[in-house]
């Protein structure tokens, strides 16, 4: 007598939304704070060297698809808490930029490995507003951690004989140690080990990412690194992480520059624009999903962006155009980055997935070290942000041009 494998049950549509918005109040709130620590703990050197200048005279995803998220996070979270708490005991330029190049290798599995893990758990037409969501981590770590990162440098300087911006970076290292050992104990790798849903819940999510999978086209390693449509994606984000690390970098400087010397008040005025940055992304994810349009929905945002870095150079000792510009700024790259996740997951599967994300990541991150350093040298040889500000608006355009003309649009109108 032979036995029939029991068809799986597909629920309407309200079911099928009630079955993935448990899905995402189970993690995603988690992996937001996660990533507000993650955020955090990367750009509060921006305003930890408005002070440590004087001081120290300064001019794994493949890991992770085979050994899980629960054990890489946290892994990950782990040891960028502890090199980053670490920074607080440099005492030269040289040590500083050794600590930051491994806090550097430390964390660049992190993101690459969230964007990999959503895929395992939401399709595509569903991803674009939970990668908006996860990315929300970045303006709000910017909304409270400038006031937060201004009152302690501020407040705590001298204390226990340490510096404000040594106290920084201890304090802002803790949270990291608590959500890795979270992470560990409360994620669920994949679907199948969801105990928390029902048996029918997990073989609709499951049946729903593995049909998505089967259209996929790069789904091994070799695939992606031969892949000339990697490789663009590759130079677009470069060009969007240029921006989103000059305004999380750059940013406290250009608001003193405009005439704020307070540390806590500038702390308070960067709120203004990752604030609009948080409205905008959710807005645009929103309605990027609604639409399943993707290519504009990143050129857009990168064009106000570049716009708003124009804005800053000619702004001048005025703190409102300053803050305008910043504002547009902000909202633009913030917004540009999670839309623009949504163009390689339509097209990266299985092992490729792994290999392609972190590929992308790792080669557009090298942005977060040609930024700073490219900006920074060329205010030192112009004493002036000014060129700076034009070379970044620059790249913004060029990445938004390689999207409208290397990506069909057929690639994310899923």
């Amino acid at each position: 007598m032979s036995t029939q494998t029991p068809a799986i049950r597909i629920p309407d549509s309200a079911a099928s939304n009630s079955i993935y918005t448990r899905v995402t109040w189970r993690f995603m709130p988690l992996l937001f704070v996660c990533y507000v620590v993650a955020y955090l703990d990367r750009v509060n050197v921006g305003f930890a060297k408005l002070q440590m200048l004087s001081d120290l005279k300064v001019p794994s995803n493949l890991l992770l698809h085979r050994l899980g998220a629960r054990r890489w996070i946290a892994r990950i979270m782990l040891t960028w808490a502890v090199l980053s708490a670490a920074t607080a005991w440099i005492t030269t330029p040289t040590m500083f930029y050794v600590l930051r190049f491994f806090l550097g290798v430390a964390e660049a599995g992190f993101f690459p490995g969230m964007v990999l893990y959503l895929t395992y758990w939401f399709p595509s037409h569903r991803r674009g507003k939970m990668i908006a969501f996860l990315m929300a981590g970045n303006p709000v770590a910017g909304i409270v951690g400038g006031p937060i990162s201004g009152f302690i440098m501020q407040r705590l300087a001298g204390n226990a004989g340490l510096a404000g911006w040594k106290w920084l970076f201890i304090l802002e290292a803790a949270p990291a140690v608590i959500l890795a050992a979270v992470i560990f104990w409360f994620l669920d790798d994949r679907v199948k080990d969801a105990k928390w849903l029902p048996v029918q819940d997990r073989e609709f999510i499951a049946s729903e990412i593995d049909a998505e999978a089967r259209t996929k086209s790069h789904g091994s390693v070799r695939e992606v690194f031969t892949s000339l449509k990697v490789w663009t994606l590759c130079a677009i984000l470069f060009g969007i992480v240029m921006g989103s690390y000059a305004v999380g970098f750059w940013q406290p400087t250009i608001i003193k520059g405009s005439g704020v010397t307070d540390a806590f008040t500038i702390g308070l005025l960067t709120v203004v624009p990752y604030l609009a940055a948080l409205i905008s992304m959710v807005v645009v994810g929103r309605h990027a999903d609604r639409t399943r349009e993707r290519r504009w929905h990143v050129v857009l945002p990168q064009c106000a962006a570049a716009a708003g870095f124009v804005m800053c150079a000619y702004a001048g000792n005025n703190t409102y155009i300053a803050l305008l510009g910043l504002t547009l700024a902000a909202s633009g790259v913030i917004t540009a980055l999670p839309m623009f996740w949504a163009l390689p997951t339509s097209f990266l599967g299985g092992t490729g997935a792994a290999a392609g994300i972190a590929l992308i990541n790792s080669t557009g991150n090298l942005a977060g070290f040609v930024s700073p350093a490219l900006v920074g040298w060329l205010k030192t040889v112009t004493h002036s942000l000014d060129s700076s500000l034009f070379l970044i608006a620059g790249s913004l355009i060029v990445s938004a041009s390689l999207i409208l003309t290397q990506l069909p649009a057929r690639l994310v109108n899923k």
